[in-house]
């Protein structure tokens, strides 16, 4: 069943984007939107991002764009907490969509072995691993993309993807004509 978000008159949609494992470059393409982001904010209420100050997922959201691969614990719990409460979910960029850039740590070993290499092996003072809770979060024994983890809805491919492709999958997703890729494909960059 495709997922449509039917425009109302009793309140706009509600939207969402969110930053997991990876470089903000998503979020900075955008931001790239430029002066459509003001239209976008007379046509939805923006519910959560990291380019606004809110701090919890909120329920009832119609729309969220996630950027980033689920890369340790906190990056898991974000997830789960979107999709369970978001009507469409869309991997936002290649760390979301294939793990790209985010997963390259995948083939140097287990979660263990990368925290040894970087803070006992490559270091000459101190060598530990942080241990202490919240210092750094739990890593996940490999890099995973979205829709590993839980259902995604659509994909928006790029690294980052453009700001006229972003706008473009906006625009179709807000008239209810939503012609994103419905499946995930192995592409880079």
């Amino acid at each position: 069943m495709e997922t449509v978000i039917e425009p109302t008159t009793a309140r706009k949609p509600r939207f969402a984007s969110a930053w997991l494992g990876g470089c903000s470059g998503c979020h900075m393409s955008f931001l790239d939107i430029d002066e459509w982001i003001i239209d976008l904010a007379n046509m939805v209420d923006i519910v959560y991002s990291p380019v606004v100050d809110i701090k919890n997922f909120p329920e009832d959201v119609d729309v969220a764009l996630v950027e980033g691969a689920v890369a340790n614990e906190d990056n898991l719990e974000v997830l789960l907490q979107i999709r369970k409460n978001s009507k469409l979910l869309i991997a936002f960029g290649d760390c979301a969509v294939t793990g790209n850039v985010t997963a390259m740590r995948n083939p140097l070993g287990t979660a263990t072995d990368i925290l040894k290499s970087v803070y006992v092996d490559s270091t000459d003072m101190q060598q530990q691993i942080p241990s202490r809770q919240h210092i750094l979060p739990v890593l996940m024994e490999k890099v995973r993309p979205l829709h590993e983890v839980v259902k995604v809805d659509a994909y928006l491919h790029g690294c980052p993807p453009s700001a006229a492709d972003i706008r473009k999958a906006l625009e179709q997703v807000l008239a209810g004509t939503p012609e994103l890729i419905k499946e995930s494909k192995a592409k880079f960059g």
